[in-house]
């Protein structure tokens, strides 16, 4: 390996790194504005300025190439001074508003002038002003502040692939604007506001809230979608007020999408705060004693065969487990956790994973999309598509046609006839997909949800087996979960096919057989009520509440402690991060109570009893963040029909999937932006 001198000390290092990345092998920490480890170098704000030996003048060491022998000197007096000067330029025009900007305490330009600028200026001319700038409901500016990084731009174009921030001007008369007066479009747009070294662009809906100093932050993961994005909930008191991300390679590097970031404000409104039992077709408040009563009397004279139950999205799986042993300890046996019946192969962990993972999709050559949209189904997945796309130049191709995914992907055909020439080695593509090394095979709930489906899933995979791209150093078999507990249903077997009687759990919802529905923070299922006596048990007033005759008020995501399995199979832990509102339960405590008051016995004795008898359920299980041991069985292929039908993706409303989402006004601003645009774009 080359070798580099630094302040006397003598590092190697790998071959195509910069002086900086150098300089922070030997933990010599080097000052910069516009330097950032995933995006590209600009060499903008010249604070990273090192003395090279023989060179006249100071380098810039994010932009210049370590190479053998150098001798580089960070500490003298010579990069004191032109550090120095660096920090007296970019002060020169920066208005003197920390007390009331939203950076500080978490100010860049704060802290470094503090260490590396000087007490003084000695420029007496007028500073400069810039007129705010429209980003949307979400990014307040104040581009008097800004110092010309171009992280945002940076960030802009080449992460979530928007082109929509761009720089005028020349020198002192340079401003950072989008190109139209319009709020910015992408499902990533709010990350720029972390990238921000200063107070140019900050959080709108947080603005004046809090200071960072006074915030109870605690670490979380998210559960607006499948991925399992790693967060930090801020809280002040009761409210969470932001959330922020963390740092996970893995997963979601150092980005959270804009749902996972501000609807966190659903978490205050609409929250269900006391029981409701409805009483002459109006819901009225009630105690728990009297909420309980009337539950076990109508357990009591309904046959458990009418009795069904249906899961949530955000449910953890402690909740998942304990409510099914609830539903076995009253003999029912018709649950499900799906919105919509799509097929499922639960036999083998891999049938139901994304099992090439997330960063895996860097190292994949080839990427093919079926009945999926991994733009509003799992952001950060999308956006490690369009790294690999970017960086690698991979290849990627839909069957389907998916609209804007912010990368350029090739539409092979959307119908199930295509699939099968694929698959039967009768299509152009087959031969590319056979070319490649390390493909990757994405499988949305859309395609499985067809009356092909299960072709579609059994036929792929024995397609990948059979010319060895599931083996045990690839898998190129991948399902794209839209909800952070499908997973975790499907290890805990929360699903009935059994054909009894009146067939599947969806017919028998479909033709109102059942007499009695326990909804679990289920808000998305669509269900037509008659005659049923339907029991809601969840956090928000949304869809579950409406229809309910008994409201049970529970904890949401952010106020109970909670394991999630995510789309790879990883294990994650929800840390509870502020409290209840009002007289609600953990859910498991509710089903105790229930038990309790029918069989005069208890199902768990505390959360820690309940969590080490959900891990012990948990298929594969490797450990806390970590993905799941792979067992590969021998692939056994079920029967399935064919029918030629067409590869329809079925639209979701981003900003409006889930109970807190849909109590957010933030969310609904940002709605209500995209709605206005798209009108605006069809009238044009």
């Amino acid at each position: 390996m080359p070798k580099i001198t630094i302040n006397g000390k003598e590092i190697e290092f790998d071959k195509g790194m910069t002086v900086l990345q150098a300089c922070e092998l030997a933990n010599v920490e080097i000052p910069r504005f516009c330097y950032h480890e995933k995006l590209s170098i600009a060499g903008n704000c010249r604070m990273c300025l090192v003395e090279m030996e023989k060179s006249a003048k100071p380098i810039a060491s994010c932009a210049m190439p370590a190479t053998e022998g150098m001798n580089i000197k960070t500490n003298t007096e010579f990069v004191e001074k032109a550090r120095k000067g660096v920090m007296e330029f970019l002060l020169a025009n920066h208005p003197l508003d920390c007390p009331v900007c939203d950076q500080g305490g978490e100010c860049d330009l704060q802290d470094q002038s503090l260490y590396y600028g000087v007490d003084k200026s000695r420029f007496s001319e007028n500073k400069r002003f810039v007129k705010e700038k429209y980003m949307g409901p979400l990014i307040k500016t104040q581009m008097t502040r800004c110092i010309h990084c171009t992280r945002c731009i940076r960030f802009a174009t080449e992460v979530a692939g928007v082109s929509e921030l761009g720089a005028i001007g020349r020198g002192e008369d340079m401003e950072i604007t989008t190109y139209l007066e319009k709020s910015m479009e992408s499902e990533l747009s709010a990350n720029v506001i972390d990238l921000c070294p200063v107070g140019a662009l900050t959080s709108k809906p947080y603005a004046f809230e809090a200071r960072p100093w006074e915030l109870k932050k605690t670490e979380s993961i998210d559960v607006m979608d499948a991925v399992g994005s790693n967060i930090r909930v801020d809280t002040y008191g009761w409210e969470v007020k932001r959330i922020l991300p963390r740092i996970n390679n893995e997963i979601n590097e150092e980005w959270i999408s804009d749902k996972t970031r501000y609807a966190c404000d659903g978490l205050l409104k609409q929250r269900l705060d006391t029981p409701y039992i409805k009483k002459n077709g109006k819901l009225a408040k009630t105690t728990w004693e009297e909420a309980i009563e009337l539950i076990c009397n109508k357990i009591n004279v309904t046959d458990p065969k009418l009795i069904g139950a249906h899961v949530g999205d955000m449910v953890s799986l402690e909740n998942i487990f304990s409510f099914k042993k609830f539903l076995n300890t009253i003999n029912c046996t018709n649950y499900d956790f799906r919105e919509r019946n799509f097929y499922i192969n639960s036999s083998d962990k891999i049938n139901y994973l994304f099992n090439s993972s997330i960063s895996g999709i860097e190292k994949s050559d080839l990427i093919l999309l079926i009945g999926c949209n991994p733009r509003h189904e799992a952001t950060m997945v999308n956006a490690r598509i369009r790294k690999a796309f970017v960086k690698n130049k991979t290849p990627i191709y839909s069957l389907g046609d998916v609209g804007d995914l912010t990368y350029k992907y090739n539409i092979i055909g959307d119908t199930t006839e295509t699939f099968k020439e694929i698959i039967g080695g009768k299509n152009e593509f087959s031969r590319k997909f056979l070319s490649s090394k390390k493909p990757i095979v994405i499988i949305g709930e859309s395609a499985l949800e067809l009356k092909s489906g299960k072709f579609i899933f059994e036929e792929i995979k024995e397609f990948l087996f059979k010319n060895n791209f599931i083996n045990k150093n690839w898998n190129a078999l991948n399902i794209l979960s839209q909800n952070a507990s499908t997973v975790g249903c499907i290890d805990l077997q929360f699903f009935n096919e059994k054909k009894d009687d009146g067939g599947t759990f969806f017919k028998k919802i479909k033709n109102n057989n059942f007499e009695l529905i326990y909804l679990l923070g289920s808000d998305n299922f669509e269900l037509v009520k008659k005659n049923e006596f339907i029991i809601y048990q969840g956090s928000h007033g949304d869809r579950g509440a409406e229809i309910a005759d008994i409201i049970l008020p529970s904890p949401a995501y952010t106020e109970q402690d909670g394991m999630y399995i995510n789309l790879e199979g990883r294990l994650q832990e929800c840390r509870k991060a502020s409290y209840p509102a009002g007289q609600a339960k953990e859910d498991w405590k509710i089903f105790n109570l229930i038990i309790k008051k029918l069989k005069n016995e208890k199902l768990f004795h505390n959360y820690e009893d309940l969590k080490k008898l959900t891990l012990g359920q948990i298929k594969n299980f490797s450990g806390i963040d970590s993905l799941p041991n792979k067992i590969f069985k021998n692939n056994k292929k079920l029967n399935s029909e064919f029918f030629n039908e067409k590869i329809l993706i079925n639209e979701i409303d981003y900003y409006f999937t889930n109970s807190i989402a849909r109590a957010s006004k933030t969310m609904s601003d940002c709605r209500n932006v995209k709605i206005k645009s798209l009108k605006e774009g069809t009238n044009n």
